[in-house]
């Protein structure tokens, strides 16, 4: 990792910090520290849930480097675009559940790590979100044109990126581009208490339930039913299925230990 972006933990929640000024616009050794800081915390296995943010005031990321991708080759920009792929398929491949603070404007790329996240948290505000990259003649490549139609559904995804279109908080949640918005100086406070929340939960069961909904999604449905069962007989006898069973019947809070 490097100064760029940065891991952090407290407990059981961890903090993945964006911090390239000003406007958090990556290169490929941002992207290389992004995978590094993705592993420390997916290797953690004191750390149940991670969220991932930035030091901006203004933006959460504004996607790609523009004037570095103009000046590299084709090949020095694939390579940025394997590294961002590698980076951000690794969120989605962990147990753990990673949340997005959005907390200005997250356009391209910067949309795009956000869209990699299992759930996307955003303040209020006068800002964008979108992928933009018509625009400047590309397509969003690093994820963008098959993570947001399975969010929005094919027909709105197409027309944001055939446009250009870009969309503020409060749409974004009527959308479903993000899960929830809170007045933008209780963002991080209550991002990070979701997390906390998440954390106390049964972290094999929450693990199972990504895979299931990850790769069951793009199989026909008498397939995608085969791997749920094949996903919930092991968790039936993990200490933590028995510890939830039990509570319920107790009438308590189960305390869970990821066994």
């Amino acid at each position: 990792m490097g100064d760029a972006v940065t891991f952090s933990k407290l407990e059981t929640v961890g903090t993945i910090l964006l911090d390239r000024p000003p406007a958090n616009s990556y290169d490929v050794q941002f992207m290389r520290d992004l995978d590094a800081a993705i592993d420390a915390a997916d290797g953690d296995p004191q750390v149940k849930a991670v969220v991932l943010k930035s030091a901006s005031e203004k933006f959460f990321s504004a996607g790609a480097d523009i004037k570095a991708f103009l000046a590299n080759s084709t090949q020095a920009n694939m390579e940025m675009i394997r590294t961002a792929h590698q980076a951000l398929e690794k969120m989605a491949l962990s147990p753990k559940v990673f949340v997005a603070a959005i907390n200005g404007h997250a356009l391209g790329g910067g949309l795009e790590m956000a869209l990699a996240c299992d759930l996307r948290f955003a303040a209020e505000g006068n800002y964008r979100l979108g992928l933009p990259e018509v625009t400047l003649g590309l397509l969003p490549g690093n994820g963008g044109t098959q993570r947001l139609p399975r969010l929005l559904g094919a027909n709105k995804a197409l027309e944001m990126m055939l446009t250009g279109e870009t969309v503020g908080p409060e749409e974004a949640q009527r959308l479903g581009l993000v899960n929830k918005v809170f007045p933008s100086d209780k963002l991080f406070e209550e991002t990070e208490a979701y997390a906390r929340k998440v954390a106390l939960g049964a972290s094999m069961a929450i693990g199972k339930i990504k895979q299931a909904v990850y790769q069951g999604i793009t199989l026909p449905m008498k397939e995608a039913l085969t791997l749920e069962r094949d996903l919930i007989e092991p968790l039936f006898a993990t200490e933590d299925a028995q510890e939830g069973l039990q509570a319920f019947v107790e009438k308590r809070q189960p305390l869970y230990t990821g066994r």
